[in-house]
């Protein structure tokens, strides 16, 4: 069982930066593939980030490859997305992720996840 706890966002410009931060409580963090999805109005969750238990491997939606950077610490069961350059559209509900038999094939599919956060808002306004 692993309970996730996600925060970070706000209302910022475009432009501008902010990181969100993904907390892990419970055991064998290090098990999971980690994820972030975002939610619009009116839509399914969307896949933003993934990366692997070891770091070793990191995928990106082609809408924020270049500007987002999915990093995680296994030794503080944290995640985290630095998002750089924000854009109107990147204005969404943002949550984390953790599956354990997520591969790289079913990676953008959010059943394939085990647990998630609660959600982040991130506004961006021009």
């Amino acid at each position: 069982q692993v309970q996730l706890v996600d925060s970070g966002g706000g209302l910022v410009q475009t432009g501008d930066s902010l990181r969100l931060d993904c907390a892990a409580f419970g055991r064998n963090f290090s098990d999971y593939t980690m994820a972030w999805f975002r939610l619009y109005p009116d839509k399914e969750r969307e896949f933003v980030a993934a990366i692997s238990w070891t770091s070793r491997l990191s995928y990106y939606a082609d809408s924020v490859k270049g500007r987002f950077t999915i990093s995680r610490d296994n030794t503080k069961n944290k995640m985290w997305l630095q998002m750089n350059n924000l854009k109107r559209e990147d204005t969404a509900l943002y949550y984390c992720a953790a599956g354990r038999e997520v591969t790289r094939a079913t990676m953008r599919a959010p059943p394939r996840y085990d647990y998630w956060g609660q959600g982040t808002q991130v506004t961006v306004s021009s």
